[in-house]
């Protein structure tokens, strides 16, 4: 394993690349597959939301002292790491669900690289507020089998059926899926 420290952060990378499920689709796979399938088909529409701006903003803004991004195998970045704790920033805690898997992921993922550690914190800095997450063995199980799931997804050949829910009117693919 290559560990490697950069101006904004710690780089850490496999010897062996292996398919990887990044965050950004494991965090698809949990709010919505068919943004999972368009997104691992390469129809990127995040660039056009004033959410996800607003949300990079805040957390670009927020633990600035704290904060030193980490990247792992070029899939997954993580906010900061303090304490053996993996954060992540969020704007909001409507779908905190999803931030939780998230986050769990990404402890999951140190595991798999060696690092001894079970505990994330999703910070929302807007709320001040946070919440406390930790991978057990069950969860761990259930991150095994959600990863399976969205290989399956990104390469089946049809996107799966619109959701159709609250969410879907401020995700930033509404128009691509109900044009």
């Amino acid at each position: 394993m290559d560990i490697a420290v950069s101006d904004n952060g710690i780089l850490i990378q496999s010897q062996s690349q292996t398919a990887a499920v990044t965050g950004t689709e494991f965090n698809y796979y949990l709010l919505c597959k068919r943004k999972l399938w368009l997104f691992a088909h390469d129809v990127e529409m995040e660039h056009t939301s004033d959410n996800v701006l607003l949300g990079k903003l805040i957390d670009e803004e927020s633990y600035s002292r704290k904060k030193k991004e980490i990247i792992i195998d070029n899939a997954v970045k993580i906010d900061f790491f303090d304490n053996n704790t993996v954060h992540e920033v969020k704007k909001s805690n409507k779908m905190e669900d999803v931030h939780i898997g998230q986050v769990l992921y990404y402890i999951y993922r140190l595991r798999k690289k060696g690092v001894d550690i079970r505990k994330g914190v999703i910070n929302y800095p807007k709320q001040k507020r946070t919440t406390e997450v930790i991978l057990t063995p069950e969860r761990e199980n259930e991150i095994k089998n959600t990863v399976e799931k969205v290989i399956k997804i990104k390469n089946a050949e049809q996107a799966p059926d619109v959701l159709n829910s609250k969410i879907c009117k401020k995700c930033s693919y509404e128009d691509f899926c109900y044009s």
